[in-house]
């Protein structure tokens, strides 16, 4: 019991705000290591091999994610559904989800690696990727695809121990095989002279050792992953709930990426050096996004646990501190693009024009990122609630504005290849103003009662009481 209490993290009962941000710090911290997978991998390559090899990795990005979003849905699936089953308070039914996630995280990530890696030459063509780097973009592509399934191991691993409330363990591993990434990296692509697939390879060994290990030692230390045999059944009731919400999120995810292939195919349009300054300031853009993602995760965990305990003023409480939370970041971050972004892009390329151009990139973005922001606080908190629908609407907004508007802004002769980032700031209004729209329809469909009863806010003062009942 004493180590269950160090490790599981009951979100229903405690200050909301204090409860959410002491899941997120962890989290935020492991996302941020996570991130460095790729920066590593673009840094090392962009000065050491040159700009052309950083474009050639940026290229395959958006493709690359569509299928890791495709197996990542699942496993988010299942975490939140053992979230709810957490918060209700029943043991064996998270066991039961716990396993039968598994189930579908060994065959599904193999499946989608199979087909990512026959399909990486048609779709980089597809995307109109320069043949000048075409070669070393198939390459990298390729080996990423290899390691899908073990990305696959430790998001399964990693989901499960969240919906718990352990966001902890999950840093360790990471934090390891991060350095473990540098590391390799430097021997691959410095020392051996491998070229963007050394990189490749260093980040694919990396994520097997932050898989097996995080797994393992939720095995050995976790007493909701100790197994017995009764718990290995198959459970059609469990698999279905988790596919229900899975899939649409994986569509979700995956319609993002497709979205964002299309924006990659206009940045391939206006040549290398919009394309190195595309991949460096999406790489440090992917920074900005992790204490988003964070929150948003912290939030799903949060409206899982409470909204299967029935809490449901806790649920309103939670997405309007975690508002509040992104608010005061966005505001903090727009300063430090706009009068530092130079410096910023100089870290990943030495280039004069690359530099030049990525950093006004980053100056139009930062004007959205409370949009940005908006996207992921209102995500967590519809997908804890089991929002299976709101993903799928998510997904097709990004679409539809990722291929309208980059196409329609770079056409117009004053605006030019700054459309590219003027469209991105764009989608996100789209995406975050969606969702705000969805959020109170969800409200109302599942009906939302006041009462003059008055709850306390974490500050002690009195507000009005919402109560959120599923009819």
């Amino acid at each position: 019991m004493k180590k269950t209490k160090s490790t599981v993290l009951n979100m229903t009962a405690g200050n909301p705000t204090s409860l959410i941000i002491k899941f997120s710090i962890p989290m935020l911290i492991g996302n941020i290591f996570q991130q460095l997978y790729n920066l590593v991998d673009s840094v090392i390559v962009g000065q050491f091999v040159g700009s052309d090899a950083l474009a050639a990795i940026g290229a395959t990005g958006s493709a690359t994610f569509m299928f890791f979003a495709l197996c990542n849905g699942i496993g988010s699936g299942g975490g939140i559904i053992t979230a709810q089953s957490f918060g209700k308070g029943d043991r064996d039914e998270v066991k039961t989800c716990i396993t039968n996630t598994a189930y579908i995280m060994l065959v599904f990530p193999l499946i989608i690696g199979i087909i990512a890696f026959c399909l990486a030459g048609p779709l980089l063509n597809l995307l109109g990727t320069p043949a000048e780097i075409l070669p070393d973009s198939l390459s990298y592509m390729r080996t990423m695809c290899i390691g899908i399934i073990f990305v696959s191991l430790y998001n399964f691993a990693s989901s499960m121990l969240r919906a718990l409330g352990d966001s902890k363990t999950p840093l360790y591993f990471l934090i390891f095989s991060c350095i473990l990434n540098t590391v390799l990296d430097i021997i691959f692509v410095y020392v051996l002279n491998t070229g963007v697939i050394g990189a490749g390879i260093a980040t694919v060994i990396s994520q097997f050792v932050s898989g097996i290990t995080c797994l393992t030692y939720a095995i050995k230390k976790n007493e909701y992953f100790k197994i017995k045999k009764e718990d290995l059944k198959f459970n059609k009731f469990i698999t279905g709930r988790i596919i229900k919400l899975g899939i649409p999120l994986s569509l979700q995810f995956s319609l993002i990426a497709i979205s964002c292939m299309a924006l990659q195919r206009v940045v391939n349009s206006f040549g290398p050096i919009a394309m190195a300054a595309f991949t460096a300031t999406s790489r440090m853009e992917q920074l900005i996004h992790q204490p988003y993602q964070t929150l948003g995760t912290a939030l799903s965990t949060f409206t899982g646990q409470n909204f299967g305990a029935g809490n449901n003023e806790r649920v309103m409480a939670g997405y309007k501190k975690g508002m509040a939370i992104m608010a005061g970041f966005s505001l903090l971050m727009l300063p430090v693009m706009q009068f530092f972004g130079d410096n910023i892009i100089r870290i990943f390329v030495s280039d004069a024009p690359v530099i030049e151009m990525g950093a006004k990139a980053l100056r139009i973005t930062s004007y959205f990122y409370v949009c940005l922001g908006t996207i992921y606080v209102v995500r967590g908190v519809l997908n804890g609630l089991g929002d299976a629908f709101f993903a799928l609407l998510n997904g097709i907004v990004e679409v539809v504005g990722r291929f309208v508007a980059p196409v329609l802004l770079t056409g117009i002769a004053t605006i030019g290849v700054w459309g590219i980032w003027w469209s991105v700031g764009i989608v996100w209004t789209m995406a975050g103003g969606s969702a705000l729209i969805r959020y109170l329809m969800y409200l109302k469909k599942i009906g939302v009662k006041r009462t003059d009863q008055p709850m306390l806010t974490d500050s002690g003062h009195k507000a009005a009481t919402v109560s959120v009942s599923a009819r």
